[in-house]
């Protein structure tokens, strides 16, 4: 059996899928990153090699997330898209009639619009954070409820309050306030989805036509208060995507394969990969008034990949030497 594998990197969570030639999801796995990028790639090889039987062979791979080039290394992969491009292809996949994709996952928000399959505007958050993923896990932390519960709980709100939520810091106060005050949890949870939703639409949809059928992915779209405060909001269903933790990298997964079948071989470097001592590292180039900070991937003692300079005169040299 021949399979493609995707891999979505991004600040919160690693994400692996192994799809057939027909897109078809045969095995996906959710990993927390914890800051370390490098390792979360590795652990997530060495299991989906273990979920797998020795007879499916992976003959395209493709990265994509905020640390898809440095996986794109790591792996080998055939293609390394951004994190818009990937969604898309995802999103497509089993919904091939979306105008409108709305992602919220654990750092940053997207929207992404499509018409007649083919991907014509884009945004993604700014500076401020308060909707994303890992603001929603601070606050169920510090309330001592279970995320998995948030949207349960909203859901049972009869009348939500009023959140600020145009930034983190202000919607946690005003939450704490309203604890003060006496509200009822559950109507502090429904106020702050919807808060979320109202900075999502006011910052990140701004100005964009959000035309349906609406798919909502990312991992916030596990959260049922966040998917009934878009609906409210915007008056028209919004279909939670049966894949939404993982869509990202089931694109990645099926532009890996376009990629691979376009060049007729795979440069993927196999599940041995999970066992190199792979480390980075990165130094100041004093060549020039620039002074780039360039990175390095090594493995031992050997440079397998270097970006960040403008010139390319670090990046064109890679392969041959040592560690700089």
């Amino acid at each position: 059996m021949q399979v493609f594998l995707g891999v979505d990197v991004g600040s919160v969570s690693t994400n692996f899928a192994l799809v057939t030639a027909e897109g078809k999801l045969v095995e996906s796995l959710y990993i927390r990153t914890k800051g370390n990028p490098i390792q979360a790639v590795k652990d997530g090889l060495a299991r989906i090699r273990d979920l797998i039987p020795p007879s499916v062979k992976v003959v395209g791979v493709g990265a994509t997330g905020s640390a898809r080039h440095l996986t794109g290394v790591l792996i080998g992969a055939d293609a390394v898209k951004n994190e818009i491009t990937a969604h898309a292809v995802g999103a497509l996949q089993f919904n091939p009639e979306v105008r409108t994709v709305l992602e919220i996952g654990g750092q940053d928000s997207k929207i992404i619009i499509i018409r007649n399959g083919i991907v014509v505007d884009f945004a993604m958050n700014t500076v401020c954070a308060a909707g994303t993923g890992s603001f929603l896990d601070h606050q169920a932390e510090r309330l001592n409820i279970p995320i998995e519960r948030f949207g349960d709980l909203a859901l049972q709100s009869t009348t939500p309050v009023r959140i600020a939520g145009r930034c983190g810091v202000f919607a946690e106060s005003d939450m704490i306030h309203k604890q003060q005050t006496g509200h009822r949890i559950e109507d502090i949870i429904a106020g702050l989805c919807q808060a979320l939703v109202r900075n999502y639409l006011s910052n990140v949809a701004k100005g964009k036509e959000i035309a349906p059928p609406i798919v909502f992915q990312g991992g916030v779209a596990a959260n049922k208060g966040i998917k009934a405060a878009f609906e409210a909001a915007l008056g028209q269903p919004v279909h939670v995507s049966p894949y939404y933790g993982v869509t990202g990298a089931i694109g990645a997964a099926l532009l890996g394969k376009a990629a691979a079948e376009q060049s007729g071989r795979t440069n993927f470097k196999g599940f041995e990969a999970a066992e190199l001592n792979y480390h980075a590292q990165s130094f100041e180039c004093g060549g020039c008034p620039n002074r780039c900070e360039v990175v390095q991937i090594c493995v031992d003692e050997t440079v397998l990949a270097r970006w960040g300079d403008r010139c390319g005169k670090w990046a064109e040299g890679v392969g041959a030497g040592t560690v700089a």
